[in-house]
C-alpha cells in the first residue's frame, strides 16, 4: 500500500511503529535509513491528509441577523 492510500490512523500506527524500532537501537543502518526514509514519506501523508481535512472545517457562526451561517475555518494564530 503506498503512502498515499493510508489513512491517517495507519499512517500514524505505522509511524509509531517505526519510531520504537528506531529507538531500540538493533536496527542495522542500512534498515534504519529505509525506516527513516519510509517515515518521512508517512509525515508527509499525515501533512497532507490534515491540510485537506483542515480546509473541509468550517465554524459555524452567528451572522448579522442572528441565522446561523458556515464561515471558513481560521486558524488561531491568523488573529
Amino acid at each position: 500500500m503506498s503512502d498515499q492510500s493510508k489513512t491517517f490512523e495507519a499512517s500514524m500506527n505505522r509511524l509509531e511503529e517505526i519510531v520504537r524500532q528506531l529507538e531500540d537501537g538493533s536496527v542495522p543502518l542500512s534498515d534504519a535509513l529505509a525506516l527513516f526514509r519510509e517515515g518521512t514519506g508517512l509525515v508527509s501523508n499525515c501533512t497532507a491528509l490534515l491540510d485537506q481535512a483542515e480546509l473541509e472545517i468550517v465554524k459555524l457562526a452567528k451572522g448579522p441577523d442572528g441565522s446561523i451561517t458556515e464561515v471558513p475555518f481560521a486558524h488561531e494564530d491568523a488573529e
